[in-house]
């Protein structure tokens, strides 16, 4: 009897090499039938042993375990501190920002919020007040929550999101995807129209005004997104794979289930600045919203047609969202993930200048969008100009998201980025939108800790020479000479800065006599 047990996995080795010997697939199996599997397997579990055994607290890519556990430990409520100094090799580093406090400052800040406690980090620009749209309003919170869609995130992550945005005043941005249930829990919404305009198009997938108008009226949409090209893959249009094409995906974006979902590359409203403009100012004269365009930064001709139209005020965008090439919340080949448009802080400031050239930085808003969910990046980016922050990666990893990178596979083991019902059954959208929520708050603390570092009321008024750029060997260059700005780029105007100084210096509702986030409006 002994004997035959041993027989039958005996049997299944012989077996197995016979296949290994026989099959052409795959050379190694040929030459080393049965333990040529052992290389398979290990490189099945390499990425798992890299993240959590062999890689260091920052080589890993795109977030560092060290980020990872700040936003981690930010979301919960935990102690977010790092003890012992710094880990990284800052003398010797490249592209490494340095924040330059201030001794003695003319402005006296409030003294800096302790963990848990609210903080109040309103927008220095009204959104759509420049053009005088029916529904502008300020933001009652820089950092916002930048586009997902329903689809490439499971419905209770964009629960979970939506939630947590409510509980902060966050502006929640759909994503291409359309207006899911999911996304009306209370938090406040900036609604995306892409390519394919889900959500707003007729049964031959034509943009359709009238739904739009329908939408938005029935849900709280605060702004219009125009998404001409995303940092994941700029240029390409998008594809949400069949596996993740369920029925209800397929009834909200109005497409078949269990098909590629695809987005096409370019718009067919429009075709050129001048015809896009007029689309823009239909929307707003439809909705009276605060409309947008998101783009990645690639030829800076279109930028410059833009600031010319524009310039007779008759026309125009109320905001830019300028997303960088590292952005990756979207599954993209790996020439345009790694190679297509250019990464966030050498894109958005020449987007910037070529608006501070024409004169227009004061009507209009810029948000910044790739990577910026943590403080040192956010800080860098306020100081080049925006106004309004989009995170995205770091809310992902806020609810659970533990950087396994199967988001285009429709297996994400956490359930963010999945539509397994197995998988999602195990994120709790309760529990979930509280940790979105500490984590916007422990950021806003953050960002308002460092404003007071450097002599400031508010991020927003943090200066492009209080931030230098080290690049290695005991060397580094501020950055307002890295990116080539001119004195009063990349602050506000006067005037919203005096806007800005009063509204954190008292307790006045925020934004004066335009609404505030989170408010309802007649």
């Amino acid at each position: 009897m002994r004997w035959s047990r041993a027989l039958i996995p005996a049997a299944g080795l012989v077996g197995l090499a016979a296949h290994d010997l026989l099959q052409r697939r795959r050379t190694l199996l040929r030459n080393f039938p049965v333990i040529g599997h052992a290389r398979y397997a290990i490189e099945a579990i390499g990425p798992e042993l890299r993240q959590y055994v062999v890689a260091g607290n920052d080589e890993e890519r795109p977030f560092t375990r060290d980020q990872r556990r700040w936003i981690y430990a930010s979301a919960k409520g935990e102690n977010n501190y790092f003890g012992f100094g710094t880990d990284n090799d800052v003398e010797n580093a490249e592209g490494y920002p340095i924040i330059k406090h201030r001794t003695f400052t003319r402005v006296a800040p409030p003294s800096a919020p302790e963990a848990g406690e609210e903080v109040r980090l309103p927008s220095a620009k009204v959104l759509g007040g420049a053009r005088g749209r029916a529904h502008a309003f300020r933001p009652q919170s820089v950092v916002n929550v930048s586009a997902m869609s329903f689809g490439s995130l499971s419905g209770s992550a964009v629960r979970a999101i939506n939630e947590g945005a409510a509980m902060t005043g966050a502006l929640h941005n759909t994503g291409e995807g359309g207006l899911s249930p999911h996304h009306r829990h209370g938090g406040d919404l900036m609604f995306q129209i892409g390519t394919a305009y889900f959500g707003c198009r007729d049964l031959d997938g034509a943009f359709d005004l009238r739904r739009l108008t329908d939408l938005v009226a029935s849900a709280p949409v605060r702004a219009l997104e125009i998404k001409l090209s995303q940092g994941a893959k700029p240029g390409l249009g998008g594809v949400l794979p069949a596996a993740k094409v369920s029925e209800e995906i397929a009834e909200i974006r109005g497409v078949r289930p269990g098909k590629d979902c695809i987005s096409p590359s370019r718009h067919a409203e429009f075709s050129d600045v001048d015809s896009m403009l007029d689309w823009v100012e239909l929307l707003a004269d439809a909705t009276g919203l605060p409309v947008g365009i998101k783009s990645a930064v690639g030829d800076l001709d279109v930028w410059r047609e833009l600031a010319e139209a524009m310039a007779d005020g008759q026309r125009g965008v109320d905001f830019i969202t300028i997303d960088g090439g590292e952005g990756g919340t979207g599954a993209a080949p790996m020439t345009f993930s790694d190679s297509v448009s250019l990464p966030f802080r050498i894109g958005f400031p020449r987007v910037y200048g070529i608006f501070a050239e024409a004169g227009l930085t004061d009507r209009i808003t810029f948000v910044g969008s790739g990577k910026v969910g943590l403080a040192d990046n956010a800080i860098v980016a306020m100081a080049l100009g925006c106004d309004l922050l989009g995170v995205a990666r770091e809310a992902m990893l806020a609810i659970g998201c533990i950087q396994a990178q199967k988001c285009h596979t429709d297996t994400c083991p956490v359930g963010v980025a999945t539509q397994n019902p197995w998988l999602t059954h195990g994120l709790d959208p309760t529990i979930k939108s509280v940790r979105l929520a500490g984590y916007v708050r422990t950021l806003r603390r953050d960002l308002l800790k460092v404003a007071e570092s450097c002599g400031v009321l508010h991020p927003g008024l943090i200066d492009i020479d209080d931030v230098e750029i080290l690049e290695g060997n005991l060397h580094g260059r501020p950055l307002r000479d890295v990116v080539g700005y001119r004195p009063g780029w990349g602050l506000p105007s006067d005037a919203q800065q005096a806007e800005l100084t009063a509204l954190m210096t008292t307790e006045a509702p925020q934004g004066g006599s335009a609404a505030e986030s989170g408010t309802s409006q007649s």
